[in-house]
């Protein structure tokens, strides 16, 4: 029986499906994906091979699959200009510190559960996967610990500027949660950039993305984890606003897709059905 959340071992599901049933070029290659699911991974790559362009399976790798290269190519934009500090909020199965060209240029501080971290590093050691001396694991009890504490305490070093990710989190939590995160990142070096991904409420979603919701939240309640929270963009730029960020820029899936990722003739098509914004900490005035 896993502690690993539902939510985190589909996201990884989706990565690795993508290289096994959608035409190449990839949009994002995960290649460890598979291997970190371990004995896990036929059961969870069968529903995508059995079913790959079913809405909500095609929805799901879709979604996973823009926020990741949408996060990755900034870092990699990021490094480039001298960033050298990488916060990952509710790591999950992230796999950017293993597998990635940039990972030796950059300080990765995975933030989780300190129960999902401890299934995860047990996954990599059974999997055989290095775990580079570049990545921190930074074990955090969001209900009852203090994430800038927890931070610094790891070595992240407030003063410079950082990139944090905080991908397919924020529709679990409540708005009081999302403020309390981000009041944290807030107060960490100007320049510093948070990426994160939103649902959209009702009335805003396409037709594939209400289906997806309706298929997909009901599943996640039934298991623990309901989707909470729900902003338009004005909504998410007047919170960001008022926790000291200035919105770099706000896209939809179709707006990635447009960016030259290329046309596909697959089933991962854009939907309306959750946003990602990039943010930038203001200097203090």
């Amino acid at each position: 029986m896993t502690t690993l959340s539902n939510s985190a071992l589909t996201a990884a599901a989706a990565r690795a499906a993508h290289l096994i049933v959608d035409d190449f070029p990839p949009l994002f290659a995960d290649t460890l994906a598979s291997t970190l699911l371990g004995d896990l991974a036929e059961g969870l790559l069968g529903y995508h091979r059995a079913h790959s362009e079913h809405v909500i399976l095609a929805g799901a790798r879709t979604q996973v699959l823009c926020r990741s290269r949408y996060t990755e190519d900034r870092l990699a934009d990021g490094v480039r200009t001298g960033l050298s500090q990488y916060v990952v909020l509710g790591a999950g199965l992230d796999t950017f510190a293993y597998r990635s060209d940039l990972a030796e240029r950059v300080r990765t501080f995975e933030v989780d559960h300190p129960a999902t971290q401890d299934w995860k590093r047990q996954q990599l050691t059974d999997t055989r996967i290095p775990i580079p001396a570049t990545v921190t694991y930074v074990p955090v009890d969001f209900e009852a610990d203090d994430l800038d504490e927890r931070l610094r305490t790891a070595g992240f070093d407030p003063g410079l500027p950082a990139l944090v990710s905080w991908l397919g989190v924020s529709m679990y939590l409540s708005r009081a949660a999302i403020a309390q995160t981000l009041a944290v990142v807030s107060g960490f070096a100007p320049g510093t950039e948070i990426v994160l991904d939103y649902m959209l409420p009702e009335r805003l979603r396409d037709a594939a993305g209400q289906t997806y919701a309706e298929g997909v939240a009901a599943f996640a309640a039934e298991r623990g984890e309901p989707w909470l929270s729900f902003f338009t963009p004005d909504e998410m730029a007047a919170l960001l606003t008022d926790h000291g960020f200035g919105v770099v820029e706000d896209l939809c899936q179709r707006d990635m897709f447009d960016r030259g990722w290329g046309v596909r003739t697959d089933s991962l098509q854009p939907a309306l059905l959750s946003r990602v914004v990039r943010a930038r900490v203001h200097p203090a005035r």
